[in-house]
This record gives structure tokens, sequence and C-alpha cells, in this order.
């Protein structure tokens, strides 16, 4: 990167800190930091959704992907924004609708207080491990951009870590979900630049054909089939439909219908942008085809962008990262707090104390992460790693939570029975059978031994989506038989289907911010402009475009009676 690059990277994150800072008065207490009320938008709510599974890990695992194996990156993220759209559709209604506070509680009441923290201490697992390995693509991302031997992969980790561990501590919820918003500006903005002038580096579409494999542009390939895609959209299913921090922001919304259209947007956007952010990647294969696959999306960038807006492509991957870190170190460090400083070591411990005793615990998770970030290539890659935990845990645990908030026939054992038979059929499909151990050289497993080999791939469907929606339905078909209601899901049932009167979403102060952030980057892209003699007309065009959508969010916000209406509800 250059010295223009550095600054403008410099500028986003003073940025970043400046509006946790402007939240940070708003955190007065522990509910303040881990809660934020039902106040905020719709659509705040569904771009941060969208930026929470977002992260510089989508460019260096999918980016990887789709530099080594082509169009087949982009079907499975689409099957994700699919599995959104059903989210919204059917499902994030239905979270707003019950009389709960958080998802924590909802498990409580619906499978007991055995299963809250069976819940509580294995997402956390999965969570902080996904984490690390967001940690880990953004240092993959970063450490080709620096001067060589000036810093480490490692070193990278380190600092990133530690700016987005103050920053959580300092921001809260509020901060989390505003700043996921600029995080989508910016984001967008150097990705769409990014694929504009790609597609002028490519010669034409017939040479990159013929300097692609053969399978490139297939929508199935590598192992990835059409079942697969099934199956990893019925896992995107579950997760983004119970999983806690997506069923937080259904619930920070003021109404039935604003969690609805959240998780919409959030799909719709899922659908459509994989095609659009995986282009660079899958077109520099055309130009360098003996590159590092998790540096792919980076390369490609570096070798088009002109001076200061690599500055920008490496924000919008750090502030992706920190999104996506600080909203998991943000719900398990209130979870924590909550289950066992609070109601454990210090039940009457006053709002203070309780505030920092979540920003201490913040900052161990924090530490934690850094660490597992560090080990990821000593467990086989990143690819490797989301993968494995996708299929192995994440349906296991959410497929009883989501099938529990619309049935009253299944009760708190359908969740250990879920989730030992998916352990146990993991492990044989995916160790036993598929490598070399004592089960493979069975006689009579030998057959089954090598079709699982073969298929490595669909054993992580099988043991992820359809041990547990088997096991799912046999314990409905048993609760129907003896006619059991579990009395959780009666207790988290509202009074009637009218919803109450919902609470003012604050829209003015979200979209002051996003006004002012457009205006900054238009004013970062017009100096660009006249710094830079390549691609000039492009970066002309881009600043044009920032002021006028600039101009007209002012206009909005200076409409009569849209700051005093807000004002109004804030009382």
């Amino acid at each position: 990167m250059s010295l223009y690059d550095y600054i403008v990277f410099g500028i986003y994150i003073l940025g970043m800190v400046a509006v946790a800072i402007v939240f940070y008065k708003k955190n007065k207490n522990f509910k303040d930091m881990f809660a934020a009320g039902g106040e905020s938008p719709w659509w705040v709510s569904g771009l941060s959704s969208y930026m929470t599974l977002f992260s510089a890990g989508t460019f260096v695992v999918w980016g990887g992907l789709a530099y080594k194996h082509g169009l087949v990156a982009i079907s499975i993220n689409m099957a994700s924004g699919c599995a959104a759209l059903l989210v919204g559709f059917f499902i994030a209604g239905k979270w707003k609708m019950l009389k709960i506070a958080t998802p924590a509680e909802y498990i409580q009441i619906r499978f007991g207080k055995m299963a809250e923290r069976y819940y509580t201490w294995m997402l956390m697992f999965v969570r902080i491990i996904g984490s690390a390995v967001a940690l880990y693509a953004l240092s993959t991302i970063l450490h080709p951009l620096m001067p060589e031997n000036s810093i480490s992969a490692n070193d990278i980790i380190l600092i990133c870590g530690l700016v987005i561990v103050i920053y959580t501590i300092v921001g809260g919820l509020w901060a989390v979900l505003m700043t996921d918003v600029l995080q989508f500006i910016v984001l967008s903005i150097s990705v769409l630049f990014t694929v504009w002038l790609a597609f002028d580096h490519v010669d034409s579409m017939q040479d990159f054909v013929a300097r692609v494999p053969e399978t490139f542009l297939n929508w199935t390939s590598a192992g990835y089939t059409w079942y697969f895609l099934f199956g990893w959209m019925i896992i995107h299913l579950f997760m983004l439909g119970a999983e806690w921090a997506f069923v937080q922001r259904f619930l920070s919304v003021p109404s039935r219908k604003d969690a609805k259209k959240s998780a919409l947007l959030f799909g719709a956007l899922y659908v459509v942008s994989p095609a659009i952010w995986l282009l660079p990647a899958m077109l520099y294969r055309s130009i360098n085809a003996d590159a590092d696959p998790e540096q792919a999306y980076i390369l490609m960038s570096q070798s088009l962008l002109p001076l200061g807006m690599l500055g920008l492509v490496a924000a919008a991957m750090f502030s992706a990262t920190a999104s996506m870190v600080s909203s998991q170190i943000n719900v398990f460090a209130g979870v924590l707090t909550d289950n066992i400083y609070l109601h454990w070591l210090r039940p009457k411990a006053n709002d203070q104390e309780a505030l920092w005793a979540g920003r201490m615990t913040a900052a161990v998770l924090g530490v934690v992460i850094v660490m597992l970030a560090a080990a990821i290539p000593y467990l086989g890659g990143a690819e490797t790693v989301v993968f494995s935990m996708m299929s192995l845990f994440i349906s296991p645990l959410f497929a009883p939570a989501l099938w529990g908030l619309f049935s009253a026939r299944i009760s708190g054992s359908a969740v250990w029975f879920t989730a030992g038979s998916a352990a146990i059929v993991g492990y044989i499909l995916k160790f036993a059978l598929a490598t070399e151990g004592s089960l493979a050289h069975v006689s009579w497993l030998s057959n089954v031994a090598q079709w699982s080999q073969a298929n490595s791939k669909m054993m992580d469907i099988y043991a992820g989506v359809v041990t547990p929606l088997v096991v799912l339905c046999i314990a409905e078909l048993v609760g129907y038989l003896q006619e059991y209601r579990a009395k959780g899901w009666l207790e988290l049932q509202p009074q009637d289907n009218q919803e109450s009167a919902p609470v003012s979403a604050d829209n003015y102060l979200p979209l002051f911010i996003v006004t002012i952030s457009i205006w900054a980057c238009a004013a970062i892209t017009a100096v660009l402009t006249a710094l830079n003699q390549q691609n000039q007309s492009a970066l002309f065009v881009l600043t044009l475009i920032l002021l006028i959508i600039a101009s007209w969010l002012t206009v909005v916000l200076r409409r009569p009676g849209f700051k005093p209406v807000l004002a109004e509800g804030e009382k």
C-alpha cells in the first residue's frame, strides 16, 4: 500500500472509533450495553445482519473457493441468501411475537435451564472459533499489503484484535449496529469499484473462458452438488433463523413487520451480492493461475486499484471483520456476565459494577479469539474449519430451537438426542469411515467407506442436516402419539395475535450518521481523483455518484417533521 492508502485506512479507523465514542454515552448500565432497546430501524437491523455474516473470511474462504473452483462459490452463497429470505417470510416475525427479551430466555423457558447452559457454552465455542477464523482471514488479506518483513501475520492478528476489543468495549450494541451500516457503505463502494476495474482488466470473456478450468463456470463442481447446495441452505435456515446474534436483531426492531422486513433485506442482499464480490477472485484465475487462493481477492485489488483506493478496500475488510467479531463478543460477554457474575458471584451488584464486569468479560473473550486466530493454520486452514464447523455444529444446535418455535410436541430431550445423534453420525462418516480408521477395514463396511471418502462434502450434510431432521421427526411423532404439549411452548405464546403498540424507531440519528459518512467518502474519492492520473475518470464518476446520494439523503433529513417526530418518540 502507498502512503495515501495508509492515510485512508487510518481515517476510516478513526471514524469507527468516533462512532463508538458517540454511543459510549448511552452505555450507562448493563442493559444499555448489551440490549440497545427496541428502537432500531428495520433497515439498520437488516444491514447489521448482513454484515454480521460478512467478514474478511468471506474474501479468504469464499474468494479462495471462487479462485479455485469458480461459479460454485457464488451458488453456495446464494443458497445462504435463499435461506435468509425464508427466515424473513416465515420465522423473523415469529420471534418478535414471543414474550421474550433475549434468545437465551427463550431456550430456558422452552427447553429448561440445562439446555440454556448447553446452548450458551456450545454457541460460544462455535462462534469464538468462527470469529478467530475471521480474524485470521483479515491477517491473510492485510499481510501482503504491508512492506516486506515489516510485520508478521500474527502481529496483524494481535493489533487488529486489540482494536476490535477496545471498540466493542467502548461502543456497546448500538454502536455495533450503526458501524455495521457504515461498514456496509464502505464495503459496497470498494467492492463495486474493484469489480468495475476488474472487467476492464480482462481482455475478453472468450480469453477468460480459455484460461480457466473446464468446470469453472458450472453452478456445481468439486464435490459441491445440488444436494449439497440444498443441504447448505437448510443449515443456514437453522442458523439464520435461530442463532442468537440474528435473533437479537429481530428483537431489536419495533414490530413483527419490521423484523420480517429486516430479514428480507438481508436475504435479498445475500442472493444478489455474491455474484458481485466474488467476481474479482474468479477473474484473477485467468491472470495468475499460481497465486495463493486465500490471497486471490486482495492480489487482484492490489494490481488494479489506484492510489488510496486499496486503503479503502483494506478498511472494508477490517470493518467487516470488526462487525462479526464485535457482535459475537457483545452477545456472549452479556450472557456470561448475566449468568455468572450477576447471578452467582455478585447478585447485588449495581449498574456500574455490572457494566465493568461486562467490559472485562469482553476483553477476556477477545484474548481467546486472538489466540485461536493464530492457531488456525494448524487446524487445516480457514476453508476446512468453516465447512466442518457449519455442518457438524450449527444444525444440531439450532434445529431443535427452530423446530420448538413452531411445535409444542418436542421437549428438552430432543435437544440432547439431536446433539448426541449428530455427533455419533458425524464421527462415523467424517472420521471412522472417511479415513484409514478401524471401521474402514471391516470387510462389510469397505464399500461404504469408499463411498464416504469419495463424497466427503455430502458427509457434512448427512451428519449436520439429515440426522437432526430425522431425530426431530421421530420426536415429533412420539409427542403426537402421546398427545404431549410442552409447558414452555404454551408459556411463550402471545395472548392474542394482535401486536402491541410499536415503539418509535430512531431513524434520524442512524440516517444522519450514514449521510455524514457518504459525504466523507465523497470527499476522500474527490481528493484521490485529483491525486491519481490512472483511472481518473472512474474515480470522478464514483465521486459524482456519492455526491448525488449524499445530497439526496441531506434533503431527506431536512424534510419538515422528520427530526421532531423522532425526538418526540424518544421522549
